[in-house]
């Protein structure tokens, strides 16, 4: 049977998944048909309404911003939304709750959403991160060839990534920050593939008992 095209498009929110951490992707597959009250904390539950806010348009009503946009890449085999986009401007502006530092994963799904916009015919001439707690926003450079490459190895690492085979490396700082980490005991013990396979299984037979 011919697989569905669109099922092969990686979203760009998992550019910044991955990232943060490879085996993010492998927790959000799993877990992604449970509620997400399950492991978000606080911070990601508020930053999940001020999303909601944009979703619905109450940013703005004036004619020249784009709130929502859902954008693709058939180059880069890349779907998502952009929060807005300024026609006025030809800026992006990506929200997040709130920021205390650029990473690349933020940048790269920056990136994701400018190459879309300019596949779909759009000219992208700034890019921005805007703080929802502190109502700060920061411009982040155009990429250049460089942080093109960059990039588009990263798309090509989670094109080909296999959550069996993954060389898991324990980031206290960042496991302790997760939003899986109620549910991910990577960071107590060495899990070795075999343990990931058997979790994905008793995820399996619990929606299987769902339905």
């Amino acid at each position: 049977m011919r697989r569905n095209k669109m099922e092969s498009y990686i979203q760009i929110t998992k550019l910044n998944d991955f990232i943060f951490c490879p085996m993010s992707l492998y927790f959000h597959a799993l877990y992604e048909n449970f509620s997400q009250t399950v492991y978000h904390s606080a911070p990601q539950t508020v930053g999940k309404i001020k999303h909601e806010n944009i979703e619905e348009g109450r940013y703005s009503t004036r004619k020249r911003y784009l709130q929502n946009l859902p954008v693709y890449s058939e180059k880069y085999n890349l779907m998502g939304k952009v929060d807005i986009y300024d026609k006025l401007e030809k800026a992006l502006i990506e929200r997040k709750f709130k920021i205390k530092k650029i990473y690349d994963g933020q940048k790269y799904q920056l990136y994701a959403q400018m190459y879309c916009l300019e596949e779909m015919g759009y000219m992208v001439k700034k890019l921005f991160i805007h703080s929802l707690a502190d109502n700060k926003r920061q411009e982040i450079k155009l990429p250049d060839e460089a942080e093109k490459k960059k990039f588009e190895k990263t798309i090509e690492e989670i094109k080909n990534f296999n959550p069996l085979k993954c060389q898991f490396k324990i980031n206290k700082n960042k496991c302790d920050n997760c939003i899986y980490r109620e549910l991910c005991n990577v960071a107590e013990t060495d899990v070795k593939p075999a343990r990931f396979q058997g979790k994905a299984n008793f995820i399996r037979s619990s929606r299987a008992r769902q339905r």
